[in-house]
C-alpha cells in the first residue's frame, strides 16, 4: 500500500528532515536488501521511516522517468503522481507547442508538467485541489510558477492556455471511459468549450467515444523509444486547420524522428510483399496513419485493412524485416520451413490472425544454435478469399 502523505510530512522533508533524507538515501533499498533497511530505517527514525524510504524510492523510480527535467532526485512525489507523469521527453515536446504562452496547468499535481513548460511559457500558472500535492509542487518548481488552490472544473485564469491531465485511475485501477476521469473529459470540454486547452488522455482512449463527447478537433499519439505514450486532445486554436490526427514519434533521446498528420498525402495501394516488410511504430498505427506514412516512404500495405507495410527500400532509420520465404500460415508448415532455414530463434509478429506468439513460439522446436530470424503472420483478402500467411524474414537489426 503507497505512503499517505501529509502537509506536516512535506515541511518536515523539505526541513529538518533532509538530513534523515540523505542517510536513508545511503542505503541500497533494493529488493535484497529492502527488509533490513527498512528496519534500520525504523529503529533510527521511529515513524517517520515510512516517509523516508518512500520519498528515496519515488525519487529513483522518478529519476528513469522525468530525468530531462532537472534535479528530481531533490523533488517530492506520491506514487500516484510518479505513475500518472508523462514521460520527461514526452513532456518537453508537448511543451514546444506552446512557447510564449501564458499556460494553467490546472491539475499541477507535484509540478512535472510546470517543470516540462518552464522554458517554454511565458508564464505559468499551477492549480490543484490537494494540498499537500500543491506543497510538493512548491518545493519542485519553486517560483517558476504562480501556485493556487482550485477545482480545474472551476476556471480561475482569463487568456490562458489551460492544461489538464486527469486522473485516470480509481481505487488503483485503469479508468477507460473518459467520462470517469476526475476531472471527467465531458464536463473540461464543455467548461472550457471558448478556451484554448490541452487535455492528456491516456494512449488507448476512443477516438468514438471523443466524438460522441463532440471533440473533433487534434487528437495527438505520442510515442517514445517504439513506445507509445500518451493520447493528447489540443482544442482547435492551437493546430493547423483541418488536421484532427497527428502521429509523433521520438526516438531515444526525444528528438522528432517521424511526426504525421492526417492532413498529409495517404495514396497508398494494396500489393504482394515486396524485399521488406515494415511495422510502423505505434503512434503511426494508434493514430490511424498508417497509409499516410506508406505514401510518404513509397511503400505499400500488404492489405488494405492490415497495419503491416512492405516496399524495395527500408525507410531511414526504421526496423525493417526482409522477406526469405512466404509461407500459407499453418504450425507444422512453418515449423519445417523454419528448421530448413536452422533458425535457433524467432520474433513473431502478428496482426489479423488469432495467434499467440509465446504460445507459439513454445511448439516451433528451434534449433539450439542457428539463425536469428523474425517471422510475420498476417491475414490477406477479406471474406472467403481471406488467407492467413507467415513471413519467414531476417531483421535489419
Amino acid at each position: 500500500m503507497a505512503v499517505v502523505f501529509t502537509r506536516g510530512d512535506v515541511a518536515y522533508l523539505t526541513g529538518p528532515g533532509q538530513g534523515a533524507l540523505a542517510e536513508v538515501a545511503a542505503r541500497p533499498l533494493t529488493e535484497a536488501n529492502r527488509v533490513s533497511d527498512i528496519a534500520w530505517a525504523r529503529s533510527r527514525f521511529g515513524d517517520r521511516a515510512a516517509i523516508l524510504v518512500e520519498t528515496v524510492l519515488l525519487r529513483r523510480r522518478a529519476v528513469v522517468k522525468l530525468a530531462e527535467l532537472g534535479a528530481v532526485d531533490t523533488w517530492l512525489f506520491t506514487d500516484e503522481a510518479v505513475q500518472q507523469a508523462t514521460a520527461g521527453a514526452v513532456a518537453l515536446h508537448r511543451a514546444r507547442r506552446l512557447a510564449g504562452r501564458v499556460v494553467h496547468d490546472a491539475t499541477c499535481s507535484v509540478g512535472t508538467e510546470l517543470a516540462a513548460l518552464r522554458d517554454s511559457a511565458s508564464l505559468l500558472i499551477g492549480s490543484d485541489l490537494d494540498e499537500v500535492r500543491l506543497a510538493m509542487a512548491q518545493h519542485n518548481v519553486g517560483d517558476r510558477a504562480q501556485l493556487c488552490r482550485a477545482d480545474a472544473l472551476r476556471p480561475v485564469t482569463r487568456d490562458a492556455v489551460v492544461v489538464v491531465d486527469p486522473a485516470r485511475r480509481s481505487s488503483g485501477r485503469r479508468t477507460f471511459d473518459p467520462r470517469d476521469y476526475a476531472p471527467p473529459l465531458d464536463e473540461l470540454l464543455q467548461v472550457y468549450r471558448d478556451r484554448d486547452l490541452v487535455v492528456k488522455c491516456a494512449p488507448g482512449v476512443d477516438f468514438g467515444q471523443l466524438a460522441d463527447l463532440g471533440f473533433s478537433s487534434e487528437v495527438q499519439i505520442t510515442s517514445l523509444a517504439g513506445s507509445v505514450r500518451e493520447a493528447c486532445l489540443w482544442s482547435p486554436g492551437l493546430t493547423e486547420s483541418g488536421v484532427t490526427r497527428r502521429a509523433t514519434v521520438l526516438d531515444k533521446s526525444g528528438r522528432v524522428a517521424e511526426e504525421l498528420t492526417d492532413a498529409d498525402p495517404d495514396d497508398c495501394p494494396a500489393a504482394p510483399a515486396g524485399r521488406w516488410i515494415v511495422d510502423p511504430d505505434g503512434a503511426v498505427v494508434r493514430a490511424g496513419l498508417v497509409r499516410h506514412y506508406a505514401a510518404r516512404h513509397g511503400l505499400w500495405q500488404l492489405d488494405p485493412a492490415i497495419a503491416y507495410l512492405s516496399g524495395d527500400e527500408l525507410p531511414s532509420g526504421t526496423r525493417g524485416f526482409e522477406v526469405i520465404e512466404q509461407i500459407a500460415y499453418n504450425e507444422k508448415r512453418l515449423r519445417q520451413a523454419l528448421s530448413a532455414h536452422d533458425a535457433s530463434a524467432v520474433e513473431i509478429l502478428v496482426r489479423g490472425v488469432d495467434v499467440d506468439p509465446d504460445a507459439l513460439r513454445s511448439k516451433l522446436k528451434l534449433k539450439r544454435s542457428g539463425a536469428q530470424l523474425s517471422v510475420v503472420i498476417t491475414r490477406i483478402g477479406a471474406g472467403a478469399a481471406s488467407r492467413s500467411t507467415a513471413f519467414i524474414c531476417r531483421p535489419s537489426r
